[in-house]
């Protein structure tokens, strides 16, 4: 850590380039899990994000969408603090968690990751079995007290992610690594399930499987939400329209708005926002 430094001034905020939606339709309003403001990133190459701000809502399902290399992934990063190994990282803003400054000193970050799960583009199974691949992180906290709670949680994990019926018979036998591109992403899933997080931190899941996989792992989203707040970056604009309640548009480093799905893709009010979801840009 000593190649990284924190700034997070006391009492400094801000917002959104444009004003955040409180609630979903249908919904009402929905309690704000986390509170990112001013959030500045600078990497040994030069600066990532600038003033970056916005709420993420518990219960939703929030889309980051924008060019690539506009920062939507050292944002997503940021929340579970998996950049502070990064060499010569900087981070200034503020960062918070139910009302808690997530760089407090109080804070430990092997702990506080664990409210977060994290999925992939690729695929990226344990070279374990089926099984231990979602037990690993009910053991590694000390979530389960006996083989027999292990148990059911690896199979509630896996009817979570909707993978139980395709591979009960097979959790002690096969390497995740062999199963389908499809089901992989979902032991993925299942696997980030695994520390019960409060977050689902998915970097382009759709992004390398077929189309019938992806819209496994779209309806997959949309039931899991009832129980764990997602996070998603994508590059799909109709995977976003399907899933997304709240849509971040980011361009240059910056999220340039903020809206509901049907207002981000029926009337954005940026600029960059309008050349991108009309397919002008990006």
């Amino acid at each position: 850590m000593e190649d990284v430094q924190i700034v997070t001034p006391a009492g400094k905020t801000g917002a959104a380039a444009t004003p955040l939606k409180a609630g979903t339709p249908g919904k009402g309003p929905l309690p704000t899990l986390m509170e990112i403001r001013n959030l500045n990133v600078w990497y040994e190459t030069g600066q990532a994000l600038r003033d970056v701000s916005f709420d993420l809502k518990r219960g939703e399902i929030l889309a980051f969408i924008g060019p690539s290399g506009c920062g939507k992934t050292t944002a997503l990063k940021c929340l579970n603090r998996m950049l502070d190994a990064v060499r010569g990282i900087r981070i200034e803003g503020s960062i918070r968690m139910e009302g808690k400054d997530i760089y407090s000193p109080d804070i430990d970050p092997p702990e506080y990751r664990r409210h977060f799960g994290w999925v992939a583009q690729m695929p990226n199974p344990f070279a374990e079995t089926v099984y231990e691949n979602v037990a690993w992180g009910a053991r590694i906290h000390g979530l389960t007290r006996d083989q027999a709670e292990l148990d059911a949680h690896v199979e509630t994990c896996l009817r979570r992610a909707d993978l139980w019926d395709e591979v009960k018979d097979i959790l002690h036998s096969a390497d995740g690594t062999a199963l389908s591109g499809g089901q992989q992403q979902r032991l993925c899933i299942a696997r980030a399930l695994g520390t019960n997080p409060d977050v689902l931190l998915m970097d382009e899941p759709t992004g390398s499987v077929d189309p019938i996989a992806a819209g496994q792992i779209e309806d997959l989203m949309l039931a899991l939400r009832q129980s764990v707040t997602i996070l998603v970056v994508t590059h799909s604009m109709m995977g976003a329209r399907r899933t997304a309640d709240r849509v971040a548009m980011f361009h240059m480093g910056r999220v340039v708005e903020v809206g509901t799905t049907t207002q981000m893709f029926g009337a954005p009010v940026s600029a960059e926002a309008k050349a991108f979801i009309h397919g002008i840009v990006g």
